[in-house]
């Protein structure tokens, strides 16, 4: 493809409806708004509504009073208002794609359902109630470990013992926390014991 200079004459003659002028314009960008547009989208009618978009909006720039002041810029202002369409054309389909379409699988439900989270709510009430119950060296034990997930080095200097104590105290306030646990809730193995 050959590249083209374009002047004065060429956008007045353009303007005026001068038909070898047209021809010639339609064909060129045509061409070039193809080129540009066949790795972008993927159906020709896409294609065809970007550039009709495109020359319609060219042609009314340019037939407004000092609608365009460089004229042998159109190669540059016509692909400037090809990527604003196109990027608009992007944005329209975009927001009209339905998930529901055939060719995508529906995406699964992600996160718990309403019922999983009322148990855990409940769940979690009951672990508090309990904890709040306990002596307070093991409702301590039990929190420093487990709900806050802190060092055990740590925990051993707070509470001044060390590691194999510290392993003591914290079974000793697991089986506390196990039989008050199964007494509220019920011990659905203790038919089997």
């Amino acid at each position: 493809m050959q590249f083209y200079a374009f002047d004065a004459g060429y956008v007045e003659g353009l303007c005026a409806g001068d038909p070898r002028t047209q021809e010639h314009f339609a064909g060129y960008f045509t061409e070039l708004i193809h080129l540009k547009l066949r790795s972008k989208l993927q159906s020709r009618q896409a294609i065809e509504d970007v550039r009709q978009e495109t020359f319609a909006r060219v042609l009314t720039t340019l037939r407004r009073e000092n609608g365009l002041r460089q004229p042998e810029r159109l190669g540059a202002f016509v692909s400037t208002v090809c990527n604003n369409v196109l990027f608009e054309h992007y944005r329209s389909t975009s927001r009209s794609e339905s998930l529901d379409e055939e060719d995508r699988p529906e995406l699964p439900a992600t996160g718990a359902s309403a019922h999983d989270v009322a148990v855990a709510r409940q769940l979690g009430g009951k672990v508090r109630e309990i904890l709040e119950e306990m002596p307070t060296r093991d409702r301590a034990v039990l929190k420093a470990i487990f709900l806050d997930e802190r060092d055990r080095d740590e925990v051993c200097r707070e509470f001044g013992v060390d590691g194999e104590y510290l392993r003591v105290l914290l079974f000793r306030a697991k089986q506390n926390f196990k039989a008050e646990y199964l007494k509220r809730m019920g011990d659905p193995d203790g038919a089997k014991r």
